[in-house]
C-alpha cells in the first residue's frame, strides 16, 4: 500500500490541511483515469481547479476503490496559536505532515507502506529533511520518497482531498456543498479529519 501526500493552504490562507490518502498506484492511476474519461480532463488535475460537480465525481470513483484517508487540519485557532508561537509554515506543514501519517500507520496493522510527498511546496533539501524523518519513522516497513504531482496520481488526488477539507475549513461560501460531498466518505470512515488544535 502506498500513501500519498499533499497539502493545502498556510499560516495565512485562513487554514491548512495535509492528507495522506491511502492507495496502491495501480488503483491510483485507475481512478484518474476513469476521471480523466468521464471529464475530458487533460492536465494535472488540482483541487483547486476543478468545479464541484467533477469533485463529487472524483469522491465517487475513490469510493470504488476503497480509498482511505486521514487529513490533519489546522484551522483558525491552530493557526493563531501558531503565529503567537512564531512558528513558521514549514513548522505547521510537518506537524500536520507527522499527524496524518502517525494515524495511518498503527491503522495498516504494520503492513509494508511507501510514503510519497508532494515536491511542489518547498524546495529540495528542506523536502530531503522532511522525507528523512518520514522514512525513520517507518524504519524497515516502507520507503518515504518525494515526487512531483503532474507525474503522480496518487498525490493529484491527494491535492484534491486536502482542497476540501481546506474549503470545508477556511470557505464559508463552500463549505456547504463541499460538506454535502464529503459526508459519505466521513461517515463511512473512508476519510478522517485530525485537528491539530489539541497539539500545539
Amino acid at each position: 500500500m502506498t500513501l500519498y501526500c499533499d497539502e493545502s493552504g498556510g499560516l495565512s490562507a485562513g487554514a491548512m490541511t495535509f492528507a495522506a490518502i491511502a492507495l496502491s498506484p495501480a488503483a491510483a492511476d485507475a481512478v484518474l483515469a476513469r476521471f480523466r474519461a468521464i471529464t475530458g480532463l487533460r492536465g494535472e488535475l488540482k483541487g483547486s481547479r476543478i468545479n464541484t460537480t467533477e469533485r463529487g465525481l472524483l469522491f465517487e470513483i475513490l469510493a470504488q476503490h476503497d480509498a482511505r484517508g486521514w487529513v490533519a487540519v489546522a484551522d483558525g485557532a491552530a493557526l493563531a496559536t501558531a503565529k503567537r508561537s512564531s512558528h513558521t509554515d514549514l513548522w505547521l506543514y510537518s506537524r500536520l505532515l507527522e499527524l496524518a501519517v502517525g494515524a495511518f500507520l498503527p491503522a495498516s496493522g504494520g503492513a509494508c507502506a511507501d510514503v510519497v510527498i508532494d515536491a511542489g511546496r518547498y524546495d529540495p533539501f528542506i523536502l530531503a529533511g522532511v522525507r528523512s524523518e518520514i522514512q525513520a519513522a517507518l524504519g524497515k516497513w516502507g520507503d518515504a520518497s518525494v515526487a512531483e504531482s503532474h507525474r503522480s496520481a496518487g498525490i493529484q488526488i491527494a491535492d484534491v482531498i486536502a482542497n476540501s477539507i481546506f474549503n470545508l475549513t477556511a470557505s464559508p461560501t463552500r463549505a456547504a456543498r463541499i460538506a454535502a460531498i464529503l459526508q459519505p466518505s466521513l461517515a463511512s470512515g473512508r476519510l478522517r479529519m485530525l485537528p491539530l488544535s489539541a497539539r500545539l
